[in-house]
C-alpha cells in the first residue's frame, strides 16, 4: 500500500494564492496542495500550513497538523491566535536577501532623514535653489537599534560603516565590531538617550508590544527620528502624532500599522513629519519561500528537526 501523499494548506488572501500555488505546481515534489477558501479539503488530511494571518481558531481544527511555515520572519499573526495549537512546530521564513532588503530600507530612510532630502524634494517642485548645511555631522548623529538580532545587526553594521555611531539594544548582549551594546530593561533609559534616530526591529511580543509610546519618545533627545519596520503593534500612534506635534520628535518613518491597509481617515497620511510605506520593507520572494517550506516538509517526512523553529513562549 503507498504511503499517502502529504498535503499542503495554503491560508492567504485568494488574489495572492497563485504567487505560491505556480511556483509548487512545477516542484518536483510529491504534493496535494490546496487553497483555504477555494479547495475543498478534509481538515483531518491536512498536514501543512503555509499562511501569514490565518483566521483566529482554523489551525487548530486540522488534528493532523505537523508544522506552519510562515510567509514572513515574524509570526504575531499566529500567535496572536489564543488557539494556536502550540505542541505543532511553527516555522519563521529566514532568508539572507531578507535581511539585506530590511538593511537597505533602513539605510535608505536614515540617509533620506540625515540628509534633509525633504527639504530638497520641497525646494525643487518650488523651482528654487536651496542649499543648506547639514545641522549635525554624521559621526555626531546616533544610531540607537531596537532589536538586534540577525537584521538589526545587518542594517547597524551598514550605517556603522557610512559614519555613524551606532548601538543595538536587546535582551542580552551582542558582540559586534564597532556598535555598542545595551541589554535588558536597566539599560533601556540609557540606549535612548544616546538616540537620535530610533529603528525598531524588534519581534511583536506581550513585552514589545506598544514599546514606542510616550514615555520612550519622551527619553529621545529632542529632535530624535522614529523608524519602525518591526510591527504596527509596537507603536502607539497617537503618542506619536502628539510627540511630533510639539516639536520634540523631528520626523518618523512607518512601513508597519496598527491597522493595514492604514485607514484613508489615519492622520498618519498626510502629516507633514511623516513618512508612509505600506508595509514593502522586505517581501518573501514566493520561489523562495516555496524551496524553504518544501526542504521543511522533506524534513518533517523524514523525522528530521526542522529549522527556524520559533520559541512559542518568547514569540521569535
Amino acid at each position: 500500500m503507498s504511503k499517502r501523499q502529504p498535503t499542503l494548506l495554503i491560508v492567504v488572501p485568494l488574489g495572492w494564492a497563485p504567487l505560491w500555488t505556480g511556483p509548487l505546481a512545477s516542484a518536483p515534489v510529491r504534493l496535494n496542495v490546496a487553497v483555504h477558501g477555494r479547495d475543498d479539503y478534509r481538515p483531518q488530511d491536512v498536514d501543512y500550513v503555509l499562511s501569514f494571518r490565518p483566521p483566529p481558531g482554523l489551525l487548530k481544527t486540522f488534528s493532523n497538523l505537523k508544522a506552519v511555515f510562515s510567509l514572513g520572519a515574524g509570526v504575531d499573526g499566529f500567535l496572536a491566535d489564543p488557539e494556536y495549537p502550540r505542541h505543532v512546530p511553527l516555522v519563521r521564513f529566514v532568508h539572507p536577501q531578507l535581511s539585506i532588503e530590511m538593511a537597505q530600507y533602513v539605510v535608505m530612510h536614515t540617509l533620506i532623514f540625515h540628509r534633509h532630502q525633504d527639504v530638497f524634494d520641497s525646494a525643487q517642485k518650488e523651482h528654487k535653489w536651496r542649499q543648506m548645511m547639514l545641522p549635525r555631522p554624521t559621526d555626531r548623529t546616533r544610531i540607537g537599534i531596537l532589536g538586534f538580532g540577525e537584521i538589526g545587526q545587518l542594517a547597524g553594521a551598514r550605517l556603522r560603516d557610512l559614519g555613524f555611531p551606532v548601538a543595538g539594544w536587546s535582551r542580552s548582549r551582542k558582540q559586534v565590531d564597532g556598535i555598542e551594546s545595551f541589554a535588558g530593561q536597566e539599560e533601556f533609559d540609557a540606549f535612548l538617550a544616546r538616540t537620535d534616530i530610533l529603528i525598531c526591529l524588534l519581534p511583536l511580543t506581550p513585552q514589545t508590544r506598544g514599546i514606542l509610546n510616550a514615555r520612550t519618545f519622551a527619553r529621545l533627545p529632542e529632535g530624535a527620528m522614529v523608524m519602525n519596520v518591526a510591527r504596527g503593534g509596537h507603536l502607539n500612534e497617537t503618542d506619536l502624532i502628539a510627540a511630533l506635534d510639539s516639536g520634540h520628535l523631528a520626523g518618523a518613518v512607518l512601513d508597519v500599522f496598527q491597522s493595514e491597509p492604514l485607514p484613508e481617515d489615519s492622520p498618519l497620511w498626510a502629516h507633514p513629519r511623516v513618512r508612509v510605506t505600506p508595509h514593502i520593507a522586505a517581501i518573501s520572494d514566493p520561489a523562495v519561500t516555496v524551496d524553504m517550506v518544501l526542504s521543511g516538509i522533506g524534513r518533517a517526512e523524514r523525522g528530521e528537526p526542522l529549522d527556524n523553529v520559533v520559541d512559542v513562549s518568547r514569540g521569535y
